[in-house]
């Protein structure tokens, strides 16, 4: 059950400080609850997670409404879609063009869809906070942070993305990948959106970028703890750009292997299979390591995203955007090291 005096200071704060509420605005906070397929397929355990999570949003809706009395607010909740990255349908993105703020607290991510994009683009300020945990608002978690020091080192590894052409990552768990980043930017994540169509993740901190495509190659490992429900290590082998292969992983492995379908050449599985993304997290206060949403924030880890990267600059749209998150890295840029044994050296 989610305790409100807990959350309360939090959702306050992100209201304020991250989100930068005015007066008169219109607030949406918007969830995804299951489907009936999903109440037959999901675990006890995890339909009670994402109940949860419901529940969290329609509490953080009253709290707005009784805290910010001269704003509309207006909480919605839609049928989950599945996968992170698929769209969730028309209704969902006039909901998010009507409001000035928006406030995602979903199971599957809006972040990497038409509809959070072209809300975006209407202005809507979006936070995205897919898998989202009571306990990230508590004193001390990934939501209460100093975001201006947050800001500040992703200002300085930002530049450093922006220079870098030839990029291996490498860890103790066996990842070993080469990519290029050539033409490509740092974008930076850190929290702050005040601005007229800002949108990120909260809990927020982390550089990203979007590896040129085709130029993926070696293998990624998922270690078990660091992916929800993973119990053995999973690896990919990625060759020019695509996933060719999902070995190990036991169940989260076999949701992949049919997801991915490496044998088949033909949408969506292909786009499903693109190297999109590169992130370098940067929040100290994020420590869960089996919730992505904060493993991938964590400071000094690397995470590999698979699927849609058009809505960072790239050239792939799919409907899937997952992220593997990778512990004590060691990543170069052009043979330089920028994190060694998962410490930032800059």
């Amino acid at each position: 059950m989610v305790e409100r005096e807990k959350v309360e200071p939090g959702v306050i704060n992100m209201f304020k400080v991250n989100m930068g509420v005015k007066s008169g605005e219109r607030l949406l906070v918007i969830t995804d609850v299951p489907t009936t397929e999903e109440w037959v397929k999901r675990e006890s355990k995890e339909l009670a997670e994402v109940v949860e999570r419901s529940l969290l949003a329609r509490m953080v809706s009253e709290i707005a409404s009784e805290k910010f009395p001269s704003c509309k607010v207006q909480f919605y909740a839609y049928p989950t879609v599945g996968r992170h990255g698929a769209e969730p349908g028309k209704e969902v993105e006039e909901k998010l063009k009507e409001a000035d703020v928006a406030i995602a607290i979903t199971s599957y991510s809006l972040s990497h869809t038409e509809a959070r994009e072209n809300a975006t683009k209407s202005g809507t300020r979006i936070a995205s906070m897919p898998m989202f945990l009571p306990e990230m608002f508590y004193p001390g978690g990934p939501m209460a942070t100093d975001f201006t020091k947050v800001h500040d080192e992703c200002q300085r590894i930002a530049k450093l993305v922006d220079q870098a052409r030839e990029v291996t990552v490498t860890s103790p768990g066996g990842t070993d990948l080469k990519f290029s980043l050539e033409g490509r930017k740092g974008l930076i994540d850190d929290g702050i959106f005040t601005e007229k169509g800002a949108f990120g993740n909260l809990p927020s901190g982390e550089v990203f970028s979007v590896p040129l495509e085709g130029t993926t190659n070696g293998n990624l490992v998922v270690e078990k703890g660091w992916y929800a429900n993973l119990e053995k290590d999973m690896f990919f082998v990625f060759q020019d750009g695509q996933v060719t292969k999902v070995i190990g992983g036991g169940k989260v492995g076999n949701e992949f292997r049919e997801m991915l379908a490496c044998g088949k050449n033909e949408e969506p599985y292909l786009s499903r299979r693109n190297c999109a993304e590169l992130g370098i997290g940067t929040n100290p206060n994020a420590r869960r390591p089996d919730n992505v949403l904060e493993a991938e924030k964590i400071r000094e880890t690397i995470h590999i995203a698979i699927g849609d990267s058009s809505h960072m600059g790239g050239k792939v749209t799919a409907d899937l955007h997952q992220d593997f998150v990778i512990p004590k890295p060691t990543l170069k840029f052009d043979g330089k090291a920028v994190i060694e044994n998962g410490k930032i050296l800059i």
